[in-house]
């Protein structure tokens, strides 16, 4: 080629430099399709062409592209499907409510029967006489059963007072006088439910405070009368004796 010897190894600077200085040398100049006018300062310049075509102009027959439909301004009312959803929330929080405290009555109600079964089994279990004491439950009760059979049998042609009275006092009797221990602790079971009524308290007080008292005053007579007994023995024993004696 014929540019082959400037690019050569040994010229490709200088060759590069020269150029440069020739395009900085040479003045600058716009080409025009035309040759320019002489400059004149009162008139503009005219308006040069622009390399691009404008796009044509849209005539009435023409389509005009499709807008993009104007977003409706939102509104402050709730759309059926946040009305549904509130809707759906409320049941949920009604069932929920009403299975809550449907659990809470069902645990209230087993705690109340499983608190009643373990007082009723501790209650049993209290009455029953300690094994120091050598009571058995199961003669003792059956000789109270019988002698209420028999004192009911006794007086079962006497008016309706007696026959109603005599078998449970006799009863009551012969439970102290077998079961001591265990008369005991169903009296005191007894108390604990009497003392949540008063009026029932104050008279039980006053009836057994009544019935100490004439226990009280029997064994006070019987001894005077059991020591006025020994007394007139006495007495008469040393007559006899005297007697005896003065007739020897």
């Amino acid at each position: 080629m014929s540019f082959r010897p400037i690019f050569r190894k040994g010229l490709a600077i200088p060759t590069a430099t020269a150029l440069f200085a020739i395009g900085a040398v040479l003045p600058k100049a716009t080409l025009h399709a035309e040759s320019p006018s002489p400059p004149d300062s009162s008139e503009k310049p005219p308006s040069r062409k622009p390399i691009y075509d404008s796009p044509p102009l849209l005539t009435k027959h023409s389509n005009p592209s499709p807008s993009p439909p104007e977003s409706s301004p939102t509104s402050n009312s709730p759309t059926p499907t946040d009305r549904l959803a509130s809707q759906i929330g409320v049941a949920r929080l009604f069932l929920h409510g009403y299975a809550s405290s449907a659990e809470t009555s069902l645990n209230n109600t087993m705690s109340h029967i499983l608190h009643l079964e373990s007082s009723f089994t501790s209650t049993i279990a209290s009455l029953a006489p300690p094994p120091s004491t050598n009571e058995q439950l199961l003669p003792g009760s059956i000789y109270v059963l019988v002698s209420a059979m028999a004192s009911s049998i006794v007086t079962r042609n006497r008016n309706i007072l007696l026959r109603a009275s005599v078998p449970v006092a006799v009863g009551i009797g012969a439970g102290w006088v077998v079961l001591p221990h265990t008369m005991r602790n169903v009296g005191d079971l007894l108390w604990k439910y009497e003392e949540r009524v008063p009026v029932v308290a104050e008279n039980h007080m006053r009836v057994r405070g009544a019935m100490e008292e004439g226990a009280r005053q029997g064994k006070i007579h019987w001894r005077v009368a059991k020591e006025w007994a020994e007394k007139r023995i006495g007495e008469g024993r040393e007559t006899l004796e005297d007697w005896v004696s003065g007739k020897n």
